[in-house]
C-alpha cells in the first residue's frame, strides 16, 4: 500500500530553504526522499582567487535569497570588488573541483564563453561608481543598449526604457545626453540601463561613491523601492555606512574572506 505525505520545514540556513520530505511506504519498506525548494538567487561555494602569488579571495561561501539586498563592506584591497566581478561572471575564480556559482538556479560553471555572455546579458545588471554612460548617446539610447545586444526590437526596447525613465522620474530627460544631466540623474539612468533586460540580480560597486549626500540618499532609497515594487535582488559593495546598514544583511570582508 502506497502512502505519501509531504512535510514542509524551514531549515537552519540563512537563506531559509524549504525542505520537502516525501514519506513513501511500499510493502513495509520505508523510503525517505528529500527535495529542496529554495528561494535562493545566488549560491557561491568555495570561491578563491589568486593573482600570481597574491591571494585575494580565500574560500568564500555565500547564499543570497531572491529579493534580498546584501551589502558587502570592508577596507580597500580586501577583495570586495573581485568577489563582485566573479559573482557577476566578469572574472573567473581559481579552478577547483569544489568551487561553483549558481545564479537563479543556473550553474554558470557549465556554460561556454558564448553561453556565459548570453546569460550575463539576460540575467545580470551592473551599476558602477562612475555611471559609464556613453557621452554621444541620449539617456534613452544609453538605457536601450543592453536591450539591443539582447536583440530586443527597437520599438519594444524604447517602450521599456521610457517606462523605466518614468518610474525613476526622468521622463523629461530622455533626449538629454550625459553631460546635460546632474550626477544623481546620470546614476539613475545607469540604474535604468541595468534594469532594461529585467535581470535576476543587480551587482552594484560603490554606486553612490561619486554622488553628493542628497543624491546618494535618494539612490539608496531607490534600491529598496526597486526591491519592493519590482522584486529586484541587489548585491552592493559600498563604503557608505548608511547604505550598508540599510541592507537586509551586511557582510564584512577582511583578508579575502567574510568575518
Amino acid at each position: 500500500m502506497l502512502n505519501k505525505s509531504t512535510l514542509i520545514l524551514n531549515d537552519i540556513f540563512s537563506f531559509k530553504e524549504k525542505l520537502v520530505a516525501e514519506e513513501i511506504f511500499f510493502n513495509s519498506d520505508f523510503i525517505l526522499t528529500f527535495e529542496f525548494q529554495t528561494n535562493s538567487m545566488i549560491k557561491a561555494k568555495h570561491i578563491s582567487k589568486h593573482y600570481g602569488e597574491l591571494k585575494v579571495l580565500n574560500d568564500i561561501n555565500l547564499h543570497i535569497q531572491k529579493k534580498e539586498i546584501i551589502s558587502i563592506t570592508g577596507p580597500s584591497g580586501v577583495g570586495k570588488t573581485t568577489l563582485l566581478q566573479i559573482l557577476g561572471t566578469l572574472e573567473n575564480p581559481d579552478k577547483s573541483l569544489n568551487s561553483s556559482i549558481e545564479i537563479n538556479g543556473k550553474n554558470i560553471n557549465d556554460l561556454t564563453k558564448k553561453g556565459l555572455a548570453r546569460f550575463r546579458n539576460d540575467n545580470i545588471g551592473f551599476i558602477f561608481q562612475f555611471h559609464q554612460l556613453l557621452p554621444e548617446f541620449t539617456a534613452l539610447e544609453n538605457i536601450c543598449i543592453p536591450a539591443f545586444i539582447h536583440k530586443t526590437p527597437k520599438a519594444e526596447a524604447e517602450k521599456r526604457a521610457k517606462e523605466l525613465l518614468g518610474f525613476l522620474g526622468l521622463e523629461h530627460r530622455a533626449s538629454h545626453k550625459p553631460n546635460e544631466l546632474s550626477g544623481g540623474e546620470q546614476q539613475r539612468v545607469a540604474v535604468a540601463r541595468a534594469l532594461i533586460n529585467n535581470p535576476s540580480v543587480i551587482f552594484a560597486d560603490e554606486p553612490s561613491g561619486n554622488l553628493d549626500t542628497a543624491s546618494a540618499e535618494k539612490l539608496h532609497h531607490l534600491f529598496f523601492r526597486l526591491r519592493d515594487e519590482l522584486d529586484q535582488t541587489f548585491v552592493i559593495v559600498t563604503h557608505n555606512k548608511e547604505l550598508a546598514n540599510m541592507a537586509d544583511r551586511k557582510l564584512e570582508m577582511r583578508d579575502g574572506q567574510f568575518v
